[in-house]
């Protein structure tokens, strides 16, 4: 068994070399959240472009963008299970300890300690502090913003693409969205490959761009700033979804 100390360490790698690792890694999710809003990409990450200061994961299960000069460090965390599964997952941190996304490997520790042998070994850290989250409502109000949106974006039939754009990744998915699923507090899209989870509340209003034919909602929370979520597609997609604030014709 190993030591607790090593359950989390620090990889002596630049961010470069471990994500061009990452396609040895068997399936990942990829995950990241903002400001209420969890969108998580799942599957075998095929191809890894680097381009200078950024990286493009793709492949039929993914589609995301790094911004490699925001990620100051790489942790590799062993302590995290599913029912009786080991789920490794690399934290990608900035310089400030706050992580940006996550990378959790999803076919158990064997090929995530493969593909991370090459870089020796790290330095330890201390087991990060989770933090339990306060007990809300588990009922999403019939009138909940981004549960009307997702239900009408659905019921429309229309394709779409769900992004999150956020410091040091922009991820996207594009099809048929599924019917949302409410479920202890959030809102649920959940497709094979990709999953969004948002909190109930999270969505206040819709801010529209775009022109006549292809249109973006970006999220608002409650403070009015924009969470990083976007909705893009034909404007007979979001023809039914309400809270909707036009800024084409503030332009």
């Amino acid at each position: 068994m190993m030591d607790q100390k090593l359950q989390r360490e620090v990889l002596n790698a630049s961010i470069r070399d471990v994500i061009a690792a990452v396609p040895d890694m068997g399936r990942v999710m990829v995950a990241t959240n903002a400001g209420g809003a969890t969108h998580e990409r799942i599957g075998s990450v095929e191809s890894v472009v680097l381009d200078g200061a950024s990286a493009k994961l793709s492949g039929a299960c993914h589609d995301s963008r790094i911004d490699l000069a925001m990620v100051a460090s790489v942790i590799a965390d062993r302590t995290g299970r599913m029912r009786d599964k080991t789920m490794p997952k690399l934290e990608m941190q900035d310089r400030n300890g706050v992580t940006l996304f996550s990378i959790h490997v999803l076919d158990g520790p064997d090929l995530f300690e493969a593909a991370l042998a090459r870089f020796g070994a790290g330095t330890p850290v201390e087991p990060a502090i989770r933090e339990r989250a306060e007990p809300g409502s588990q009922d999403i109000p019939p009138e909940d913003v981004g549960a009307v949106a997702l239900q009408a974006i659905h019921d429309s039939g229309a394709p779409v693409s769900i992004e999150m754009r956020r410091i040091g990744l922009v991820q996207a998915w594009g099809g048929i969205l599924p019917g949302p699923k409410p479920m202890m507090g959030f809102i649920n899209i959940i497709a094979k490959d990709f999953h969004l989870h948002l909190t109930a509340g999270a969505v206040t209003r819709w801010r529209r761009l775009g022109d006549a034919r292809d249109k973006e909602l970006h999220a608002e929370g409650a403070d009015g700033a924009v969470i990083g979520l976007v909705l893009r597609g034909e404007a007979r997609a979001f023809a039914g979804v309400p809270h909707v604030l036009d800024m084409t014709a503030h332009g």
